[in-house]
C-alpha cells in the first residue's frame, strides 16, 4: 500500500476539521522548505521523525550489464540521505520480515 500526499491531507482535514485546501497548501509548503533546504545542501531535522541531509557520492566505476566487459565511469553527484529517528526505527523493526521466497523449480 502507498500513501499519497493526497490521503495525507484527507486524513489530517477529517481530522482536525480544517478545509483539505488549507491541509493541502501547508504540506505542500512544508514539503516545498524541505526540498528548498536540501537543494541548498542544508540539513533538515525532523525531531521524532528523521534527518534528511545531502550526501557527496564518490565517482566510481560501474558496468553495463549486457557487456560487462566495458568500465562505465559513474561521476561523483549528490544525493539525499535519509536517517530515521529512533522511534521510527523501532517501529519499523516491529514489522514481520517477509516470507523467504521459495527457490524456482527445476
Amino acid at each position: 500500500m502507498t500513501l499519497t500526499k493526497r490521503d495525507l491531507v484527507i486524513r489530517i482535514s477529517n481530522e482536525t476539521g480544517l478545509v483539505q485546501q488549507q491541509v493541502l497548501d501547508v504540506v505542500q509548503k512544508t514539503l516545498d522548505y524541505i526540498a528548498e533546504a536540501l537543494a541548498k545542501g542544508d540539513k533538515v531535522e525532523l525531531r521524532n521523525f528523521g534527518v534528511f541531509e545531502v550526501k557527496v557520492r564518490k565517482a566510481r566505476i560501474g558496468r553495463n550489464p549486457n557487456a560487462p566487459e566495458t568500465d562505465v565511469p559513474i561521476p561523483q553527484r549528490s544525493v539525499v540521505k535519509f536517517k530515521p529517528g529512533k522511534e521510527m526505527r523501532a517501529d519499523v523493526l516491529k514489522l514481520a520480515p517477509p516470507p523467504p521466497a521459495a527457490p524456482p523449480a527445476q
